[in-house]
Parts: structure tokens; C-alpha cells; sequence
């Protein structure tokens, strides 16, 4: 079955006007390749393989004196598959650190994740998980400047800041839960989507001491994704995919899509080019290469708000390293099948 090209356009013009980004937090432009920190419902949501190994490195906004930068790494594998009739668990983890400003900013978090996958029928998975962790920041003060300390021509270091720092280091325990849906009517088609809860917990956050007039727990983020993989012959599939996050008034809106072209004609090499929006930021073009059961992928955020007058700033640079892998002895006998060259 051949899937219609007026269904395909529908799908990228509703995926592209999703709504005006208010506000950035923490994120990836890669959201796809970010299973774990996008849904904790994705753990063990590998379609096509038993367990997968992903990298993250984003530098973000070079030109400024000290530049934003996020590391991440995660691992997740389905068990039990071959134990249960219609189901499967997940298991996996993640770490990341960020490190932001000239104050040296660095968070550190390290979660583990568990899902449970659910097929209702031939064409149908629902997907339940969660994730539990720890996230620590810390800051340096001795490397920020305030208000107090301008004396008209200068910012005095020896000048007392007057902020009420109680330390420089803060942690706590973190949760954030999810659910997803897949369907899959055809070999050619497979549409998944989902949305997830971050912070449910409510942890607080300062580094100041605390007073009773100030709310310093972490308001919940929401997550919403929304993806297809559409085979359109054997040399072509494509993924429309489209991404939205809220935190209190900050928003992120993403969407756009990518395609695999099949170089190798056995699926085993395959080139990876797209490109996405974000409202209201950056447009980001991608390219990457898979080898057999490795991908390589690079994104730019262009950066189009007001912030690219700012100093030359021009925008990130995003790589993103995957390896997929099969330990279970079960052939092709799976339960949910991704459209593949293969």
C-alpha cells in the first residue's frame, strides 16, 4: 500500500503551524533523538531493535563570551518480550549535565526510567512510564557581577553584592511521568504520539535562603509530541515530526521533518537530511548518515529572534551520535513494526 500524497501534506501543514514560542528552556533541536528526556513513556519504545545507546552534545550561542553547553547520554532495551504475549517492558536511563553563563551554572541530572507497552490489537501500542532521579546544580557567585557593586564607571568585585546567596550548591529528588500511543494500520505508515508531566513532584529550587512570600518549587513542564514515519517507495522515507513544551509562560514550539534516502539499496546505509522551525527562533536545517546499525546526525539552529543583533550571535550546533542494537533470539517476530528499507 502506497499512502496518499494529500494525507502527507495535510499532516506537515498542521504539524507547521503549531503556535508562537513565548520562551527557550533546556531542550534539544533533536527532540526525536531525545526519547528518554522527551517521554519517559519512550523507554524501550524501539520498534526496531531490542536496546539503543544515544549521545547528545549542543553548544549554544558561541559568540558570547561563555557559551551554553548540554551533554547527554541515555540507554534503554526492551524485556521480557519474549515472555509476554502481547506486551513488553522498558528499562533505561539518562544523564545530563548543562552548563550556562558566565556565573558557571552547571546542572547535573541522572534519572532511571521504566515503561510498560501494551499492544490492543494488531495496529495499536499504549505506552505507561515514568522516571526517577536526582538533578544537582550549582553555581559560582565570586564570577557574577550586581547592581551594588557599580560604582558609575565600573563593577567593584571587593563592593559587597548584597545578595542573600545561602549556598552555591542546591539538590533534590525529581519525577516526571507519561503516556503514548502508537498505530500502525499498514507497513507503510506509523504515526506516534504521546505527552508527559515533568517536575510532578514539585521540587524546590533556590539557592537563596528561603522566604515565605516567594513560591521557589519548580513549576510542572508539559510535553506534547506528535510523529510519523511514512515509507513513499523503496528509496524514500519520510518523518514529519512536531514538538510543544509549557513551563508556567514559557512555551517551545517545534516542527518540521526529515527524510532517510537509501543509498545502499539494502537499507544498511542510508543518507538523513531535514529541516525544522522553531517558533519564533530558529530555523535548523539537519543532515546524518546511518551505517548499519549506527547514526550520525547534525543540526544548526539559525538563529532568526532579536538575540542575533546581540554580539554576533548566530546560533548552536547540535551532534547526535545512536547505536541500535538486537540481543533476543526472535527473528523478525515483532510486535510493533516501523516502516524499514529492510
Amino acid at each position: 500500500m502506497r499512502i496518499n500524497a494529500g494525507w502527507i501534506y495535510s499532516f506537515i501543514v498542521a504539524t507547521l503551524f503549531m503556535g508562537t514560542a513565548r520562551g527557550q528552556d533546556l531542550h534539544f533541536s533533536q527532540f526525536f533523538n531525545s526519547p528518554l528526556t522527551t517521554n519517559p513513556a519512550n523507554t524501550g519504545f524501539i520498534p526496531d531493535s531490542d536496546f539503543r545507546l544515544g549521545a547528545h552534545y549542543r553548544s549554544q550561542w558561541a559568540q558570547i563570551p561563555v557559551p551554553y553547553t548540554t551533554i547527554s547520554m541515555y540507554g534503554d532495551a526492551q524485556l521480557f518480550r519474549d515472555r509476554l504475549e502481547s506486551g513488553w517492558v522498558g528499562l533505561g536511563g539518562v544523564i545530563l549535565q548543562d552548563r550556562a553563563g558566565t556565573g558557571a551554572l552547571t546542572s547535573t541530572k541522572l534519572y532511571g526510567s521504566a515503561a510498560y507497552h501494551q499492544m490492543l490489537g494488531n495496529t495499536g501500542l499504549l505506552s505507561a512510564g515514568f522516571n526517577v532521579g536526582f538533578s544537582a546544580k550549582r553555581i559560582n557567585p565570586a564570577s557574577l557581577t550586581f547592581d551594588n557593586q557599580w560604582n558609575g564607571k565600573f563593577f567593584d568585585v571587593n563592593t559587597p553584592s548584597g545578595e542573600t546567596f545561602n549556598s552555591n550548591t542546591v539538590s533534590y529528588p525529581d519525577m516526571q511521568v507519561g503516556l503514548n500511543y502508537a498505530w500502525f494500520p499498514t507497513d507503510d505508515l506509523y504515526v506516534h504520539g504521546g505527552a508527559s508531566v515533568h517536575h510532578v513532584n514539585r521540587p524546590r529550587e533556590t539557592f537563596f535562603r528561603a522566604t515565605p512570600d516567594y513560591d521557589n518549587r519548580l513549576a510542572p513542564r508539559y510535553i506534547a509530541f506528535l510523529d510519523a514515519v511514512i515509507k513513499l517507495n523503496e528509496q524514500w522515507i519520510i518523518t514529519p515530526s512536531a514538538y510543544f513544551s509549557m513551563q508556567t509562560k514559557a512555551t517551545n514550539a517545534m516542527a518540521g521533518l526529515h527524510a532517510n534516502f537509501n543509498v545502499s539499496g539494502d537499507g544498511d546505509q542510508q543518507l538523513i537530511g531535514g529541516l525544522y522551525y522553531r517558533a519564533g527562533d530558529a530555523v535548523i536545517p539537519m543532515i546524518g548518515y546511518q551505517w548499519r546499525n549506527f547514526t550520525f546526525m547534525f543540526a544548526y539552529d539559525a538563529t532568526q529572534s532579536s538575540i542575533r543583533n546581540f554580539n554576533g550571535v548566530t546560533g548552536a550546533s547540535e551532534f547526535y551520535l545512536q547505536h541500535k542494537g538486537n540481543y533476543l533470539n526472535l527473528g523478525n517476530n515483532r510486535q510493533s513494526l516501523c516502516p524499514s528499507f529492510r
